[in-house]
């Protein structure tokens, strides 16, 4: 299940247009787990590799290892 469930996060993620996503929207790629079952993939994904957290300071959210330089993206919209 775990497997199944790290694949469909992955894609969910490689099909939506943003680039930057809630712990809350990750869940919505395996609706059938618990928040905590949720979690716990998403924390391997992230030590895998296949995902990376983002930070605003205040704000948590995770990406993808490839979705370019953040900082780059981040100064074009000052």
């Amino acid at each position: 299940m775990s497997e199944d469930a790290k694949t469909r996060i992955i894609e969910w993620v490689k099909q939506q247009k943003k680039t930057k996503h809630y712990f809350n929207d990750l869940c919505k790629a395996v609706p059938e787990m618990k928040m905590m079952q949720a979690k716990k993939v998403i924390n391997e994904l992230v030590n895998e590799g296949k995902l990376k957290y983002w930070s605003s300071g205040s704000t948590t959210m995770y990406m993808l290892p490839s979705e370019g330089d953040v900082e780059k993206e981040e100064k074009g919209m000052n």
